[in-house]
């Protein structure tokens, strides 16, 4: 685990009904925007399950560095899965209330921060996709998490909410540690400052935007994909597409 690491997957195993859905992942999580990207099936929701501690690996753990989430340290991690259950009836501010009082933050700092202060007083039900979705990363981000999790903050979205969630959640990586799954590569290549590919459960590529760019020799992360992990659009499609490619100096234990 390196010093400026705010978590570390290691050698993490997950299978479900003895069918492996992650393979022996090693990962270091730093301060910052890690994209996790790769086709449907690949493992994206588990690993991030598993970062957040909402999934149990089947061999392998996470660790964080003494006084980091989990540990004791108010400093928790935070966790937006696909589907967030909010219940109807409360206002997008008693909603965040419930969960500020539990990490001790500020619902209206934190709507504020997702562009939602408008919309403090609307009824859950009456939001938007789009504003659900902001919701949950202020949800994520209460209390100011050393670690975020966010899996697929703009799934469903059009382009203007989806610019807009991601710059959300790239907000919140100042002083802490963002990992994002997402099937937008634009949006990956225009705020993420590392990038994971994942493929069949392993890891293809990992590392520093510009330095996976640099050894791959392409210009952003949709020619990364394609060079680790195959086709782009097969992201869309949940397709693999092909053998699983072995990349020189990333460990695929």
């Amino acid at each position: 685990m390196s010093e400026r690491a705010l978590a570390a997957v290691d050698g993490v195993t997950r299978a479900y009904g003895g069918v492996p859905v992650l393979e022996g992942v090693s990962l270091s999580v730093e301060a910052g925007v890690t994209a996790v990207v790769g086709p449907n099936g690949s493992g994206k929701s588990t690993l991030l399950g598993v970062l957040a501690g909402a999934v149990e690996p089947t061999d392998g753990a996470v660790r964080y560095p003494e006084g980091g989430p989990r540990s004791g340290s108010e400093k928790r991690v935070g966790y937006l899965p696909q589907r967030v259950p909010f219940r109807d009836g409360f206002t997008a501010r008693e909603t965040l209330g419930f969960y500020a009082a539990l990490v001790d933050g500020d619902p209206d700092a934190a709507l504020a921060a997702v562009g939602l202060a408008d919309a403090a007083d609307k009824r859950v039900e009456a939001l938007s996709g789009g504003m659900r979705r902001l919701l949950g990363i202020a949800q994520a981000t209460l209390g100011d998490p050393a670690v975020v999790v966010l899996d697929e903050p703009t799934s469903g979205l059009d382009p203007e909410m989806r610019e807009r969630a991601f710059r959300a959640a790239a907000r919140a990586s100042d002083d802490a540690a963002v990992v994002v799954s997402s099937h937008d590569l634009d949006l990956v290549d225009a705020h993420a400052d590392a990038v994971v590919v994942l493929r069949r459960g392993r890891i293809a590529a990992a590392g520093p935007r510009e330095r996976l760019l640099d050894e791959h020799e392409v210009d952003d992360v949709d020619g990364l994909y394609r060079a680790v992990a195959g086709d782009a659009d097969a992201i869309a499609r949940g397709d693999n597409g092909g053998e699983a490619v072995h990349v020189a100096g990333v460990s695929d234990r």
